[in-house]
């Protein structure tokens, strides 16, 4: 578990990403933290599938990762059937999840009040999160 502002929220998220070795399942509202999303390209660059499902607002905003995912040959959704897809989850090898207030953003880093939980070793857990992301991707469009 790690909090927000100032905590160690990011770095915990970049541990476990880096720890992957088959593949990373994304949900993000917001995803402009260049360290989390460089740190997906990274996985993509050592083999691990990395696959993402970003709300609408990224098509909008000034700068979102999906432009450097695109660019390491990551696949990336938008999920505009919802209001919002307010979704911030991480499912890593089938195995882990990531959750919690916490955007993947560097406002929720610095400025935000947040929390993020990882919950290793629960492949049931990360099952029902990986059959809601594929829920998700099937009414999503692809942005590549």
């Amino acid at each position: 578990v790690a909090f927000s502002p100032n905590g160690d929220a990011t770095k915990v998220i970049i541990m476990a990403i880096a720890a992957a070795k088959k593949q990373i399942l994304v949900q993000a509202y917001g995803f402009t933290s260049q360290a989390i999303i460089t740190a997906l390209g990274q996985a993509k660059a050592r083999g691990v599938d990395v696959e993402v499902i970003l709300d609408k607002i990224n098509k909008s905003v000034r700068y979102s990762g999906a432009s450097y995912l695109k660019n390491h040959n990551i696949p990336v959704w938008i999920d505009d059937s919802v209001a919002i897809a307010h979704n911030k989850i991480m499912v890593i090898d089938n195995d882990s999840v990531i959750s919690g207030s916490f955007n993947f953003t560097r406002s929720a880093q610095q400025k935000n009040a947040e929390n993020v939980l990882i919950i290793s070793h629960a492949p049931g857990l990360a099952q029902l999160y990986a059959r809601n992301w594929t829920w998700r991707k099937s009414v999503s469009h692809g942005d590549n």
